[in-house]
């Protein structure tokens, strides 16, 4: 027999308490998203300034 994938480091695990908990933990990865979700931006929050106009009007916010 091979090295187990799982090993009960304190206490006594029976092979069915074990096969149990393996279950349950690959029913958890089989079930969470490959790849979290995009959040955040489409565009980047900081300006080139050499992409901008050359005048911006004084009450303007941007």
């Amino acid at each position: 027999m091979s090295t187990p994938d799982i090993r009960v480091e304190k206490g006594h695990a029976e092979p069915e308490e074990v096969a149990a908990l393996t279950a349950i933990l690959l029913a958890r990865a089989a079930a969470q998203p490959s790849a979290p979700a995009h959040r955040g931006r489409a565009k980047a929050g900081w300006r080139r300034l050499e992409r901008e106009n050359g005048f911006r009007a004084p009450h303007s916010w941007r």
